[in-house]
């Protein structure tokens, strides 16, 4: 959910990401978020920003309505925290830094990896160049959640094998993954501002 007012002039816009089991099993969760209109690309805020749930009983809705405003006073903060890692230049090492942080969240045994943390760095296109800490960071999530990236690795006997990362499908994965990097990406930024 996102509203045309939230939106900059960047391609970017806050959102309220809605998540929920389609059998009522768990709870709504509404959880702030970025989404960059060049790729399609949805990212959770980390973990400092409020996160609402609400059970499937009583008035749900009207906690869902009341939730959706509390999950929206977060947007100016997040949005000031966008332009700040826009503004953040990184050198090769500190991007080095980021992809490999990503690459141990991403693969349990990052020695068998398909990929190195490098690949991480790379852009899916023009727009995503650039050595500002929001397009690291960017190009960093999109290919630890899209995958689609080949690599050689060596299975169990030691033999190599060309493999493709596969994309992260399930959401609490996807979740999970989204607000660490989001949780790096702030450190990192926090870590320049006071070098």
């Amino acid at each position: 959910m996102r509203h045309r007012s939230r939106t900059d002039t960047a391609g970017q816009a806050h959102e309220i990401i809605l998540v929920n089991a389609h059998d009522g099993t768990s709870s709504y969760q509404m959880i702030s978020g970025v989404f960059r209109f060049v790729c399609a690309n949805g990212l959770f805020a980390g973990d400092a920003f409020e996160e609402v749930k609400v059970r499937h009983t009583g008035d749900a809705v009207g906690q869902v309505i009341e939730g959706a405003y509390t999950v929206l006073e977060d947007a100016d903060a997040i949005m000031a925290d966008v332009a700040e890692m826009q503004g953040t230049r990184l050198t090769e090492r500190e991007q080095g830094a980021l992809a490999k942080a990503a690459h141990v969240l991403r693969f349990d045994d990052p020695d068998t990896a398909p990929i190195s943390a490098d690949r991480l760095l790379a852009p899916r296109r023009r727009a995503d160049g650039g050595d500002d800490l929001w397009s690291t960071f960017n190009r960093v999530q999109e290919n630890v959640i899209r995958g689609g990236l080949s690599g050689i690795s060596r299975d169990a006997q030691g033999r190599r094998r060309r493999r493709t990362v596969r994309e992260v499908t399930g959401i609490d994965q996807t979740k999970a993954l989204n607000r660490a990097l989001w949780t790096l990406a702030e450190e990192l930024g926090a870590h320049k501002a006071a070098a």
